[in-house]
């Protein structure tokens, strides 16, 4: 499926002011705002975690598989897709991060 098309397979993030990214000793290591052109990660990052409890090596592979064609233009340049950069990343180094959700006012 598209990208686009697995976005509308997955929960709203309307409640969702930021999701952010911790290391092992509970430091920020990104942080993924509710803004034009953030969502979709956003989204997706969301659902990984509701399912994954985490961002780690299960949640991050199939992420790749619902940022779909994104994840192909990731692979061949790397830097243009930074959430999609920080999944290969997961994976290639067994990484495992926390997520902390910050709602909506």
């Amino acid at each position: 499926m598209a990208f686009a098309d697995n976005l509308r397979q997955l929960p709203s993030v309307a409640h969702i002011a930021a999701l952010r990214l911790l290391d092992a000793s509970g430091n920020e290591v990104a942080s993924i705002p509710n803004a034009p052109g953030k969502t979709g990660s956003l989204t997706i990052y969301a659902a990984l975690t509701a399912k994954h409890g985490a961002i780690n090596v299960a949640a991050a592979r199939e992420g790749l598989e619902l940022f779909a064609e994104h994840t192909e233009d990731a692979r061949q340049h790397p830097g243009n897709h930074p959430n999609i950069d920080r999944l290969f990343d997961v994976i290639a180094n067994s990484k495992s991060y926390s997520v902390q959700i910050d709602s909506q006012a």
